[in-house]
């Protein structure tokens, strides 16, 4: 094996070969690790058409083997499948991690973090939802499930997977990571998948497995019912975009304007944590003007510097000669010429606060610009009939999809491929206005009362535009949310203190890597400390969240309205326990109800002291449409069968007609 190593990479080893282009673009761990996911693929792919299964999973690992070692011809099979992918291709890649020998081995690399094995359950649907099946979970916890009685905290997990695979068992390292570090349930969605349940199938499941939450008082997963538990919603990839669109659903549901048809008004979750989201599921390959003011905003120069300074580079790099312009680093922090008035952004414009805002996507601009004549020259010249181009707003860039275009873990091909299998051949939205599709959408109203989000991207992902500028959106629609009513001399909790920043959105890019880190830490170890920072952010919101309660506890409330959950909700918990190793129960975890509340009472005390261990109560061991959802309909025309004539080569269906 040496020897065939060695023939095949002589000019490596001795140091004649040029450079691996893309080994320049990554972080060197970070791309030894895609060297390696590479070699699965191939490996996995080739193995597919093996019927017998345990013969197609011995195949997959040495074709994988003979793959680590031809890397060239690893990189042409991988190619050659993306460019006519199917839906079971993605399957296979994506779902490989559960195949019994590479999960054994997943098991034996990963630390321990918990003693006790994720709990398979079906979380019932609530009784305003369309659908009565319930919707599968797995409930990621260290402790049994008598303990979760005592506490009033969760983390709601939706995995990602292109919509259209990844089940929670496939985020085995991270959902451990978490339910270990934070001490608190971690319930991860198993939702439908495309393209057998197209959008907004798995949209609904997420949200009805929120109000089941809300409304049972966490009862489905256990809790005891007493109180409404505190929830901070996580997402990662597609799950990123699911998490978000949840989360405006539930904003929308609780405004005024939908109240008639929900019988109890849903909390907000007290925060998001989003891993490399993808929020807009318009590909394109320009930045407008409107993005690029929100992501060259002064406030964001700090945090978007390195981000920012490779899309001004963009020219100079095929150049290979300095062009600088002059006024390109003076621009000003304003909206750009097209972008909204600061009027609408305030709130007197009630239509531009419930519209969508499709000039911060890459939707098709001819259906939705308000193109401004070009600007005059002071001395026009009357005989010239040449054209001229128009004074330059922002320094031509293109979107980070096509500047990453040839990423080695998600390419257009594959953005593709998810999205026309996610919207499915019968659905035909309207990309410019569905917000819940695409969520960098959103109107300005549904923003206002976003909860505080978290976001961990890499600075080479082809999604990295989502994150800054959804973030971007959201720090100008709050900022401009509370000038209003400062100006309007409107007091609340909100305004005791002037607007920060940070209590809206956090951005964290990590330079030289790209998209999917935390799905495969024990290939690139500095993921796991990636994973531990995501978990310090869920208990920080959760903490603040309880913080901010002790405060609106201590003013007095004018109405205080308590509403009981339905019968459909208080149905009993259905569990199917995994196979558990059986420990001995400490004296801690058999506390009292009277020594839980002595335990409640010291809680502060004991967290300065940094030496508290995870106990039954759940604290933190770390760091104490406005339109409706109904389905589109679509006639037999020209549009309708050219999608079916997409969707059947990736699904592997023909028409039946």
């Amino acid at each position: 094996m040496m020897y065939l190593y060695a023939a095949r990479n002589f000019s490596t080893l001795v140091g004649l070969a040029s450079p691996e282009p893309m080994a320049n673009m990554y972080d060197a761990k970070y791309f030894r690790a895609t060297w390696v996911l590479t070699a699965l693929d191939a490996g996995f792919w080739t193995a597919m058409k093996i019927k017998r299964k345990w013969i197609r999973d011995i195949a997959s690992l040495v074709f994988s083997l003979f793959y680590l070692v031809a890397a060239e011809r690893a990189d042409e099979k991988v190619r050659k499948v993306r460019g006519a992918v199917t839906v079971e291709h993605l399957r296979v890649s994506w779902n490989k991690g559960t195949t019994p020998y590479l999960q054994a081995l997943q098991n034996l690399v990963r630390p321990r973090f918990t003693r006790w094995p994720p709990r398979a359950i079906r979380i019932p649907r609530p009784s305003t939802s369309d659908y009565k099946e319930p919707v599968s979970a797995w409930l990621y916890y260290d402790g049994p499930i008598s303990d979760l009685e005592h506490i009033n905290k969760m983390i709601l997990d939706i995995p990602g997977g292109g919509f259209v695979a990844m089940d929670p068992r496939c985020n085995d390292d991270k959902l451990f990571a978490w339910a270990g570090k934070t001490g608190l349930p971690v319930l991860s969605l198993d939702y439908k998948k495309a393209p057998e349940f197209p959008y907004p199938y798995a949209l609904n499941e997420c949200f009805d497995v929120y109000t089941t939450i809300i409304r049972s008082k966490g009862r489905c997963i256990g809790m005891s019912g007493l109180e409404t538990p505190k929830v901070v919603v996580t997402g990662d990839s597609a799950g990123g975009n699911l998490a978000t669109a949840m989360t405006l659903m539930v904003t929308e549901s609780a405004s005024k304007r939908r109240q008639s048809s929900i019988q109890a008004e849903l909390t907000i979750p007290v925060g998001l944590v989003l891993l490399y989201p993808a929020l807009d599921m318009n590909i394109g390959n320009w930045m407008s003007d409107e993005q690029m003011s929100l992501i060259k905003d002064r406030r964001m120069r700090v945090t978007n510097k390195d981000y920012l300074r490779r899309k001004s580079m963009q020219y100079n790099d095929l150049v290979g000669t300095p062009h600088q312009s002059d006024d390109e680093d003076e621009e000003p922090s304003a909206p750009a010429p097209g972008a909204k008035s600061s009027k609408s952004e305030s709130g007197t414009d009630d239509d531009g606060l419930h519209s969508p805002h499709p000039e911060y996507s890459h939707a098709n601009r001819q259906t939705w610009t308000k193109s401004q004549p070009p600007a005059v020259a002071s001395t026009p010249d009357t005989k010239s009939m040449s054209h001229r181009p128009e004074p330059m707003r922002t320094r031509l860039a293109m979107a980070s999809m096509i500047s990453y275009f040839n990423d080695r873990v998600l390419t257009p091909e594959l953005m593709r491929a998810m999205i026309i299998l996610y919207i499915g051949p019968h659905n035909r939205p309207d990309f410019s206005q569905e917000y819940l599709l695409s969520p960098i959408l959103a109107p300005d109203y549904l923003l206002q009362k976003f909860p505080k989000t978290y976001f961990l991207t890499g600075e080479r992902d082809p999604l990295v535009d989502d994150t800054v500028i959804f973030a971007g959106r959201l720090r100008r629609v709050k900022q401009a949310f509370h000038s209003q009513r400062a100006s309007q001399g409107m007091k609340g909790l909100e305004d005791i203190t002037d607007f920060d920043e940070k209590d809206v959105a956090e951005v964290v890019l990590i330079p030289g890597i790209s998209h999917g880190f935390t799905q495969f830490p024990s290939l690139y170890p500095p993921a796991w400390k990636l994973i531990d920072r995501c978990a310090r952010w869920a208990v920080d919101l959760l903490n603040t969240a309880e913080s901010r309660l002790q405060r609106e506890q201590q003013i007095p409330q004018r109405h205080h309205v308590r509403t009981e959950s339905s019968g459909d909700e208080d149905r009993p918990l259905e569990i199917n326990m995994t196979k558990m190793r059986t420990r001995t129960i400490s004296d801690e975890a058999k506390a009292t109800p009277s020594n839980v509340e002595q335990a409640d009472k010291g809680k502060e005390a004991r967290r300065s002291n940094g030496n508290t261990k995870r106990r039954s109560n759940g604290r933190s061991g770390i760091g104490q449409k406005s339109k409706s959802l109904v389905k589109l309909d679509s006639s037999d025309d020209l549009l309708g069968r050219r999608m079916q004539g997409l969707a059947g080569p990736l699904t592997g269906a023909h028409d039946e007609d």
